[in-house]
């Protein structure tokens, strides 16, 4: 006979635990919002290696080069604030918006649409032995079979039911008897009556 091999187990992604998801989301919006964008490439970063899509890769690019522009940009105003422009400042503060707005919204957007994907899934089937694995119960043989219920109906004795009313045999009566002592009363009675009559003539 052929044995059946292990059982195959598959394999299981571990996801961290929502604590955790959690904490790391408020740490990387925190260092986006204080770095004032420069640094939302970090958390862009994270979703590419979560989500492992190409959009999200060239995210990623997209936004370090705004982040590097934006530096640039920083570094080429002047350091008195009153030198700089109004348009100048009015730029510098709606690409600081557009950029935390668009990083922080688009990622936690998509890495809490990710994990809501991978929650729903479930965890997969478990395996289950196919049905000519389980054991069969015990068959005997016919012959054997037959012997067995003979032994038991020979080991077996009815029992009387209590509830039966057990009636006693009639007992028979012996008619010669019976007879013998008719015949000795109607002997009685005529030697009787005989007796009577003679007595009456006598009178």
């Amino acid at each position: 006979m052929h044995g059946y091999g292990p059982t195959p187990q598959q394999q299981t992604t571990s996801r961290p635990s929502p604590a955790t998801l959690t904490t790391v989301r408020v740490v990387l919006v925190t260092v986006t919002v204080l770095s004032c964008g420069l640094l939302g490439w970090v958390a862009m970063l994270r979703l590419a290696i979560v989500t492992r899509r190409p959009r999200d890769w060239v995210l990623l690019v997209v936004v370090m080069i705004l982040n590097a522009a934006l530096f640039a940009f920083i570094v080429g105003t002047p350091d008195d604030p009153d030198d700089m422009s109004d348009a100048s400042v009015l730029l510098m503060l709606l690409w600081i918006v557009a950029l935390l707005a668009g990083v922080i919204t688009y990622y936690l957007y998509v890495e809490i649409r990710h994990y809501s994907s991978l929650r729903s899934l479930g965890s997969p089937a478990p395996y289950t032995a196919p049905a000519h694995a389980a054991s069969l119960p015990y068959q005997q043989h016919p012959a054997q079979q037959q012997q067995h219920q003979q032994h038991q109906q020979q080991h077996q004795h009815p029992q009387p039911n209590p509830y039966t009313v057990q009636t006693p045999p009639p007992t028979p009566t012996p008619a010669p008897q019976r007879l013998d002592q008719v015949r000795a009363e109607l002997d009685e009675l005529s030697d009787y009556l005989r007796k009577e009559n003679r007595e009456g003539e006598g009178r």
